[in-house]
């Protein structure tokens, strides 16, 4: 049995910013996650194992990628961001550093919250715009793969709320999100 890694999710969560109409092949999903395209593809067989991912049990219509009639199974991914995300991938802090705004710091949740802290919660990456506290990606390759991808990025930083925000910082993280899967 596979165990779902990190990575999992941010390609799951990839597949429900793209609402199922591009980046639907291997190679075009690595590109985009900054992943390679072995990697992105055992993620969809993890996905699929856990329930996160629905495909049909006739695969007909492949083309070199996942199937034309996948689809992320949004209840099940949905349950899992909200209850058992933050369990299975808690967060790390680290000290200060460059990067880019995370949890509350960032889009959508900063216009919820005031910016009193000192210093936000940042993905650690050097071109990033500002100076935070370190905040662990739920993957290495985030920071990169959320600057190319204004839904994505809101995604991640929403479930990073749920991974170690405090209470009313998770029950609006969980409507944002809710509200973003369901208009999928």
């Amino acid at each position: 049995m596979a165990t779902l890694l990190p990575q999992d999710v941010v390609v799951m969560l990839k597949l429900v910013a793209n609402g199922g109409k591009e980046n639907r092949t291997y190679s075009a999903l690595s590109e985009a996650l900054c992943m390679s395209a072995s990697q992105v593809f055992r993620s969809v067989a993890r996905a699929e194992t856990a329930r996160l991912l629905s495909v049909p049990p006739y695969r007909v219509g492949r083309v070199e990628g996942i199937s034309l009639f996948a689809k992320p199974n949004l209840g099940n991914l949905t349950e899992f961001l909200v209850h058992g995300v933050k369990y299975c991938f808690p967060v790390e802090r680290g000290g200060p550093t460059r990067g880019i705004p995370t949890a509350e710091a960032a889009p959508p949740l900063q216009q919820h919250f005031a910016q009193d802290f000192p210093l936000p919660p940042v993905w650690p990456y050097p071109q990033g715009p500002l100076r935070g506290i370190a905040f662990s990606p739920l993957y290495k390759n985030v920071p990169p793969a959320a600057l190319r991808d204004q839904r994505l990025y809101e995604l991640l930083t929403l479930v990073d709320a749920i991974r170690e925000g405090r209470a009313r910082e998770r029950e609006i993280a969980i409507r944002e999100l809710s509200a973003r899967i369901d208009s999928k």
